[in-house]
């Protein structure tokens, strides 16, 4: 049973950074591709960013060109480095596969507020 721990969010002010991070149990992380996804209170989960276990990365419109993704597979680790947030990135953020396969982890709060 793969387990996926998110950390790394907060409250961060319009225009800040935060950086995520996933720990995935099992080897299996090293050959399924990744992604972030979030859920805004009152909406759906949205996928944000994806990232295949040779690198290759993909965005949603709304977070490209701010957010990056990546990945150590040696760490069974992925990250989400977010910039210039703005308060509609405020959302909990998960991370599974893509898509997802495994059961959902708790997530992390993200809060972007003044």
């Amino acid at each position: 049973q793969v387990q996926l721990v998110e950390s790394g969010g907060g409250l961060v002010q319009p225009g800040g950074s935060l950086r995520l991070s996933c720990a995935a149990s099992g080897s299996i992380f090293s050959i399924d591709p990744m992604a972030w996804y979030r859920q805004a209170p009152g909406k759906l989960r949205e996928l944000v960013a994806t990232i295949t276990p040779g690198g290759r990365t993909n965005y949603a419109d709304s977070v490209r060109g701010r957010f990056t993704i990546s990945r150590d597979n040696a760490k069974n680790t992925v990250y989400l480095q977010m910039n210039s947030l703005k308060p509609e990135d405020t959302a909990v953020y998960y991370c599974n596969t893509s898509p997802a396969g495994f059961t959902w982890g708790q997530g992390t709060q993200v809060t972007v507020s003044s």
